[in-house]
């Protein structure tokens, strides 16, 4: 399984008059085992997130409330996808710098995660992150 830079994944959608429900599994609706999930909430109006890229870490960004812009860029290409359907994740995957804008009031972003938190996986500063991309 393999995703592209920036790619939209459709999760299963199932249908009822009672509600829907939509469910992720690791190693099919993501090319890894989840080891965290965390969510964004109560983002301020006009607030930004992220700004950094991760050396090995990779994600699946989801809009289970509201929408938000996510501003992709691999020191190639830069691309801004707009999530705002709870049953489309958003793939991210390592050396990608990440940009989180335009949060709708109410919105949740759902973050599932292949690592754990550490701190050393993260290119905080641009031009780090793309110095370290010309050596790889």
């Amino acid at each position: 399984m393999s995703f592209q830079f920036g790619e939209v994944v459709d999760l299963t959608k199932i249908t009822d008059h009672r509600g829907n429900l939509t469910f992720v599994e690791a190693l099919t609706h993501v090319p890894f085992k989840i080891k965290r999930v965390y969510y964004l909430y109560d983002v301020p109006g006009g607030a930004d997130r992220g700004g950094h890229a991760h050396k090995e870490l990779q994600q699946l960004m989801i809009a289970v409330s509201g929408s938000f812009d996510v501003t992709l860029d691999d020191g190639k290409q830069k691309q801004t996808v707009h999530l705002n359907r709870p049953y489309q994740g958003l793939f991210v995957g390592q050396m990608t710098w990440r940009e989180m804008s335009n949060f709708s009031s109410g919105s949740v972003c759902l973050v599932l995660a292949s690592t754990e938190y550490d701190e050393s996986d993260y290119y905080r500063d641009y031009d780090e992150f793309l110095a370290a991309l010309s050596t790889r």
